[in-house]
């Protein structure tokens, strides 16, 4: 088979088998894309990571826009995009066509009760694994800590703190390391 079918495949795949949104899909993502594929690699793809939480829109959409630009350019983004977005439209639609009159269903409310604690692990998974690949250990974990209380308890957006992670990252890998670097 080629890249594109490859491509929209394994998207189409992470598309329809994920449950509970971008967060949920990160640690399926980056099986496909980093281990089985080697699309990308660990580092790239928790660049991709950064860069799709940074950006508006669904976050499993804006990392299969960068591995197929990273593969096959405009073509590959939309390819990859399509792949993971189909699932979700044609489950929608059906939902759409045959399922609404039976929203307040006690069996359709107890198949998605059923859902939430599976979704929970999915979410948890992936964030272990970010942790440890962003090398979050006991003498920087107060920063990951402190940003979460401070947009719990204060409700501070979370746009200020990826702004101030950005500046930080540049400030310190321009100006500090550099200096410690040439010690």
């Amino acid at each position: 088979m080629g890249i594109y079918p490859d491509l929209f495949f394994t998207f189409f795949k992470i598309g329809a088998f994920t449950f509970g949104g971008g967060w949920a899909m990160i640690s399926i993502i980056e099986k496909e894309v980093v281990d089985k594929h080697k699309w990308l690699s660990k580092e790239e793809f928790l660049d991709a990571l950064a860069i799709s939480q940074s950006l508006p829109g669904i976050l499993a959409v804006n990392i299969s826009i960068m591995v197929g630009n990273k593969l096959r350019g405009t073509k590959g983004s939309i390819i990859a995009t399509l792949g993971t977005v189909l699932p979700s439209f044609v489950l929608i639609l059906l939902i759409a066509m045959f399922f609404s009159k039976s929203y307040n269903n006690p069996v359709i409310e107890r198949i998605f009760k059923g859902i939430r604690p599976a979704v929970v692990a999915l979410i948890v998974a992936p964030v272990l694994t970010t942790a440890k690949s962003a090398r979050i250990n006991i003498k920087n974990i107060w920063i990951p800590a402190g940003v979460a209380l401070l947009i719990w308890l204060c409700g501070i957006s979370p746009v200020y703190f990826v702004l101030a992670g950005g500046v930080g990252g540049i400030v310190y890998y321009r100006y500090i390391d550099k200096k410690r670097k040439h010690q």
